[in-house]
């Protein structure tokens, strides 16, 4: 059984992926966070960068770096702390 490092919390959080130097955005939401990481629900997780910045609607901001993908949804770790 695979154990996690940080206990994730369900969430319902409109974020946008931003990259290129903050010149491009893709709107997500966040559906689990936790202190190292989140699960995003994108439209295209093909579309999605390796790295990029997860900008929150509550103002919170990471940098992020993809784990996993699937057809709409990607894993990330933190980089970077809030």
């Amino acid at each position: 059984m695979h154990e996690r490092r940080y206990q994730r919390s369900k969430s319902f959080l409109g974020a946008k992926i931003v990259f290129n130097g903050d010149h491009s955005a893709f709107d997500c939401i966040v559906k689990e966070i936790s202190a190292g990481g989140a699960l995003i629900k994108i439209e295209n997780a093909l579309s999605v960068p390796e790295s990029f910045g997860l900008a929150l609607s509550d103002g919170r901001r990471f940098e992020c770096e993809v784990r996993w993908r699937r057809i709409n949804s990607i894993g990330v770790e933190f980089l970077t702390a809030a």
